[in-house]
């Protein structure tokens, strides 16, 4: 079947084009006389593919009566953000029977500023804030400024925040309250046909936001992930068949970025929630999410849809002193290169999102808030972070802040220069726990930056190395009580 397929650039012949096709009295070559106005335009369908980088892809079917002959057909309600390089109209009716001859983009929207250059030199009535009104001829209204000639001759200037209430006779020609893609169509017979318009536009995008309440030993949470759809694109879709795409499509970097989701309440988790609403498969190499039922996405709104949910996941905590972060570049002969003075031990959560984990689910890249219950079971918020995506099967960690109680602090206690390519040096880490009754395990990474070539000569607790250029100790600390590491390293250059 051959369908119809039309695009076009943002071209001045274009614009021209625009501007010829939204006068009132629409005037073409004199082959093209007299086109019929197409009429209906009912909605069949409306489609939604929303990706999570401030793009949607929207597929628009409606069904229009067409004269045998020249139309033109006026589609209204298309996004303000539109990409008009991307429209696509097919004839699902009639594909070989209906051939596009013009299409424009008309997107002078009536506002103040507008009708306000359609009217120079015409009469216009003004009313201010405190109630005068005044009228006559208008001789600009740029700049903020109002300037009106009376019936007397003389010119007053008003600026427009002061203006209460403006009046014109009449809705000037060219403009349109809705944004307008317009076709001018030939077509082989009359009768009703159903037209599909597919286009990209900005002002649309999605995000993943997830509310973890975790026990109160860390050993298990309850997981809710939310699909929070914002719509800023200047178009209501009601009753659309929603898709989202999880992963980062390649585009090219012309179209608008959108405003991050709003707050989520905590009472979503606390409360009963039916089984998740949405389908999830692959989909080339990206994640695909299908909302089960239409969805209604109005014009600057924001909206929910829970799509993955778990009870009981198994989870744990540990914690990281992190006292020597990697430093690029060698100086292999300063003897205080590298300290940093960092006191703070880091708090983090960890589950996994493999089946055998009790989630088993892929999750998209998106804000994550983590709460705890007290003793009295209310829900306290202890962190909150972002998470990238997350295939099935990986773990997750997320750092939620700073342990109050917990305290490192990392001490060069000896350095040596053994010859001109050798240097020595000693560090002494000191863990405090203080709280009352709780012994920790305490990870330490150290980031070894002087060289590529080392070796530990000495180590008072036992390390694995992670890297080639880091090893990390796990040390049990107990409540109230401290634990000392120390170690020696030569780097040779």
């Amino acid at each position: 079947m051959t369908r119809l397929r039309f695009s076009f650039r943002r071209t001045a012949a274009i614009a021209a084009a625009s501007l010829l096709l939204a006068s009132t009295t629409i005037v073409y070559a004199q082959d093209l006389d007299n086109p019929l106005p197409a009429t209906g335009g009912t909605r069949e369908s409306v489609a939604l593919t929303i990706y999570n980088q401030g793009t949607a892809l929207v597929r628009d079917s409606r069904s229009y009566t067409l004269g045998e002959g020249i139309n033109i057909l006026n589609f209204t309600d298309v996004a303000a953000g539109i990409d008009p390089t991307s429209v696509q109209f097919d004839s699902a009716t009639s594909p070989d029977g209906l051939s596009v001859l013009e299409q424009s983009y008309v997107y002078d929207l009536v506002d103040s500023f507008a009708l306000l250059n359609r009217y120079l030199d015409q009469r216009i009535e003004l009313t201010t804030n405190d109630g005068e009104v005044f009228a006559g001829e208008l001789l600009s209204g740029r700049t903020g400024d109002i300037i009106l000639r009376d019936d007397e001759g003389q010119v007053l200037v008003v600026n427009i925040s002061n203006v209460r209430d403006l009046r014109f006779p009449e809705l000037p020609g060219g403009l349109i309250t809705r944004p307008t893609l317009r076709w001018l169509l030939d077509s082989d017979a009359s009768g009703d046909q159903s037209l599909e318009l597919t286009y990209l536009t900005s002002g649309m995008n999605w995000s993943a936001d997830y509310v973890v309440l975790v026990n109160p030993d860390n050993s298990g949470l309850d997981l809710n992930g939310w699909i929070t759809l914002n719509n800023t694109s200047g178009a209501s879709f009601e009753n659309a068949i929603v898709k989202l795409i999880a992963g980062d499509v390649n585009r090219l970097p012309d179209m608008e970025q959108m405003l991050r989701a709003e707050e989520m309440m905590y009472d979503a988790v606390a409360s009963a929630v039916p089984a998740p609403q949405v389908e999830q498969r692959e989909f080339s190499e990206y994640q695909l999410y299908e909302i089960g039922r239409p969805v209604t996405v109005l014009d600057n709104e924001t909206k929910q849809v829970e799509f993955v949910s778990g009870s009981g996941v198994p989870a744990s905590t540990f914690y990281v002193y992190d006292g020597s972060p990697l430093y690029y570049g060698y100086v292999q002969s300063d003897q205080y290169y590298g300290a940093t003075g960092i006191t703070d031990v880091q708090n983090f959560l960890t589950f996994t999102t493999d089946e055998e984990g009790g989630l088993g689910a892929d999750l998209p890249s998106g804000r994550i808030r983590v709460y705890q219950e007290d003793v009295d079971g209310t829900a306290l918020l202890i962190g909150e972070n972002t998470i990238e995506h997350t295939p099935q099967g990986e773990e997750v960690e997320i750092y939620l802040g700073n342990a109050f109680d917990l305290v490192g602090e990392r001490t060069q206690t000896a350095f040596r220069m053994i010859g001109d390519r050798t240097i020595e040096e000693t560090y002494e880490i000191r863990l405090r726990n203080r709280k009352d009754d709780q012994a920790v395990q305490i990870r330490v990474p150290e980031n070894l930056f002087r060289w590529s070539e080392w070796e530990i000569l000495e180590s008072s607790a036992p390390y694995t190395q992670l890297n080639s250029n880091t090893i990390e100790y796990r040390v049990d600390v107990p409540p109230q009580g401290e634990t000392v590491i120390t170690y020696t390293v030569r780097y040779s250059w």
